[in-house]
C-alpha cells in the first residue's frame, strides 16, 4: 500500500515562522552576527549550545549539558522535581553568566514538556528570570514537534519522512518533507511519564499502542523513513552499533533496518545494561530510561512500518538556529558550507580548493550529483590538516571527515571523502588501522576515493596558483589514457615529483600516460 504524502495544505508558510518572529538574519543590522545561543530546557537536561556565526551546516562554539530531571515524578506529583529544580536553575545560572561572557546575543531560551505540564512551572519561570535575567519561552508540544523537525531539516535538507523527537515526560512526531514541517502530534511516551502509567508490561505497552494509534491516525504514515531525534533514542543507536560491531560511533545519520533494530530490541531486553552502560561510555541516567524507550520504539516501527530508521544529532536546539536562517541560506549544501568554511580557517591557499576541483572534474565526466558534491567537498577540504606532523597527516585527514559535525552526510560518504583525503596524502592505505571502516563502501567505491586522493595529491602541487593555468586533464575513458597537456607555464612546473604523482594516479585509473603541449 503506498503511503499517504502530505498534502498541500500541510504546509503553511505563516505556520512555519513560529514564536520568533521573522527569521533574524534576514535583518541587514544583525547580519554581521557572530554568533547565536540558545538553551534547551527539557525534562531530563538542560543544555546550552552557541553555534559559531549564521553558517549552513552548525559549528559548535560551546556545548554543555546537565542531566537535572525536572520532569521526574512529575506525572504523579503535578510539579516539577525538586532536586531537579535547584540543579536546571544552578545550571541557568552559570549559563547566563557563560553568555554574557561569550557577549551571545541573542540568547534563546526554551522549555518544554516538563515546564509546560507542571503546576508550579509559571513560578520557577518566574524564579529563573529574577535569579538570572533569562526569560524562559515555554512552547507547547505543537511547537516542539516543528523545531525538532526544522533540526532534521537543517542536517537533512532533503529529508522526507516522521521525525520522532523523545524527552522525558513526551514525545512528538512531525511530518517533513520539501524543506517544510507539516502535521505535527506530540505524545506522552516520554519515559518518565511511562513510569506513572503502570508497573505491568502488558498495560503500559497497549497503552503506548493506543496513543501511537492515535498518532498513526493524523500523520498516516507507511513504509517513509523515520528520524530518531533524542537522547534515549541516541542510546539505543549506540547499543545496536555494539551489538553489530560497527567500526564507526558517529551516531548523526546512523541508519538502521527494521529487522535489524528489531535484533537489537530483542538483545537488550535480556542483556546486561550496566555493562553495556560501561562498554559505550552511557550515563547511568540515560541507561535508566534504556528499556522504557525500548517500549516505544518497538511499537513505533510495528505500527508506522518504516522503511528505514536514521538517527539525527541534530534536534531542538538546532531547530533554534535555523529559524534565524533566510531562505536563501536555508537552501545551500550544508556539507559544501561547512568544507568552504574549514578552507577558509584551515588551508594555506583559501580559495584553491575550487580550482583544484575544476582542473580535476574531466577526470569524473560521469559521476551524478552526489558523486560530485563529495569531489567537491575533498578538494575543498584537501589541505586543511597541513599543521599535522606529516607521518600523521593521511589519519588526521581521515579522522576529521569521518569524526567531524558535518551535515548533509551518510556514513558510506564520510568513510569516502576520509579515504579520498587519507589518498592526497599517502600513496598506500594497506595496513592503517582504519581498514575495518572501509568496509561501509564497496570496492568500486574504495577505488573511486582512491582515484581521487591521487587527483588532489597530483593536482594540489602541480600548481599553487592555478593548476588550470600550468595544463589540463584529458581522461580518454574507452582507451584507458591518462594525457596532460601542458601550457609553456606548465613545461617547467612538470619536476620530477609531479611526474612521479601523475603516473601514480594513471596507475590507480588503470590507464597509460600521454604528455603533451598545448598549441
Amino acid at each position: 500500500m503506498a503511503p499517504d504524502g502530505p498534502r498541500p495544505s500541510d504546509y503553511d508558510e505563516d505556520d512555519n515562522e513560529g514564536p520568533f518572529g521573522r527569521p533574524l538574519f534576514n535583518d541587514p543590522s544583525v547580519r554581521a552576527l557572530s554568533r547565536v545561543g540558545v538553551i534547551d530546557v527539557g525534562s531530563n537536561s538542560v543544555r546550552m549550545v552557541v553555534f559559531d556565526g549564521a553558517a549552513r551546516s552548525p559549528a559548535y562554539f560551546y556545548n554543555e549539558k546537565i542531566m537535572c530531571g525536572l520532569g521526574k515524578g512529575l506525572a504523579e506529583t503535578g510539579q516539577l522535581n525538586p532536586q531537579g529544580r535547584v540543579r536546571a536553575l544552578s545550571a541557568l545560572r552559570r549559563f547566563a553568566l557563560l553568555a554574557e561572557g561569550m557577549a551571545i546575543n541573542p540568547l534563546t531560551v526554551v522549555a518544554t514538556a516538563a515546564m509546560r505540564e507542571a503546576t508550579d512551572g509559571p513560578e520557577f519561570q518566574a524564579e529563573v528570570l529574577r535569579e538570572t535575567g533569562l526569560k524562559l519561552h515555554v512552547i507547547d508540544g505543537d511547537e516542539e514537534a516543528r523545531l525538532s523537525a526544522q533540526g532534521v531539516l537543517l542536517g537533512w535538507p532533503d529529508a522526507k519522512g516522521i521525525v520522532c523527537d523523545i524527552g522525558g515526560n513526551s514525545m512528538e512526531l512531525a511530518r517533513i518533507s520539501d524543506g517544510k514541517v507539516g502535521k505535527r502530534v506530540s505524545t506522552p511516551l516520554g519515559p518518565f511519564r511511562l513510569l506513572q502509567v503502570s508497573s505491568d508490561q502488558k498495560e503500559r505497552r497497549a497503552h503506548i499502542a493506543k496513543v501511537l494509534k492515535d498518532a498513526q491516525s493524523v500523520l498516516k504514515s507507511k513504509g517513509e523513513r523515520i528520524y530518531l531525534v533524542g537522547g534515549s533514542w541516541r542510546v539505543i543507536a549506540r547499543l545496536d552499533m555494539e551489538r553489530r560491531n560497527y567500526p564507526l560511533t558517529v551516531l548523526h545519520e546512523y541508519r538502521m533496518t527494521p529487522k535489524g533494530l528489531d535484533d537489537t530490541l530483542d538483545w537488550l531486553a535480556v542483556a546486561d545494561l550496566p555493562v553495556l552502560r560501561g562498554r559505550t561510555g552511557t550515563s547511568a541516567e540515560r541507561m535508566e530510561l534504556v528499556p522504557l524507550a525500548c517500549e516505544v520504539l518497538r511499537e513505533l516501527v510495528a505500527q508506522f512500518d518504516p522503511s528505514e530508521i536514521d538517527v539525527s544529532a541534530y534536534g531542538i536546539r538546532e531547530g533554534m538556529l535555523y529559524e534565524h536562517m533566510p531562505e536563501k541560506l536555508r537552501a545551500r549544501d550544508p556539507l559544501i558550507e561547512a568544507a568552504r568554511m574549514a578552507e577558509v580557517v584551515q588551508a594555506r591557499i583559501p580559495g584553491f580548493g575550487k580550482k583544484l576541483f575544476d582542473f580535476l572534474l574531466p577526470l569524473f565526466p560521469d559521476a551524478e550529483k552526489d558523486q560530485l558534491r563529495l569531489i567537491k567537498a575533498a578538494c575543498l577540504l584537501h589541505d586543511t590538516t597541513w599543521r599535522a606532523h606529516p607521518d600523521f597527516r593521511a589519519e588526521a585527514c581521515f579522522d576529521n571527515a569521518t569524526r567531524a559535525n558535518l551535515g548533509g552526510l551518510d556514513h558510506p560518504g564520510r568513510v569516502f571523502l576520509g579515504l579520498a583525503l587519507l589518498h592526497r596524502y599517502k600513496n598506500s592505505r594497506s595496513g592503517s588501522r582504519l581498514e575495518p571502516m572501509f568496509r561501509l563502501l564497496s570496492e568500486d567505491e574504495i577505488q573511486a576515493a582512491e582515484v581521487l586522493g591521487k587527483a588532489m595529491r597530483f593536482g594540489a602541487m602541480f600548481s599553487v596558483g592555478d593548476p588550470a593555468k600550468a595544463g589540463r586533464l584529458i581522461w580518454q575513458a574507452k582507451k584507458r589514457v591518462l594525457e596532460l597537456e601542458l601550457t609553456a607555464a606548465g613545461g617547467g612546473l612538470f619536476g620530477e615529483v609531479a611526474q612521479a604523482r601523475f603516473q601514480s594516479l594513471a596507475v590507480a585509473l588503470k590507464a597509460s600516460t600521454l604528455v603533451t603541449m598545448a598549441a
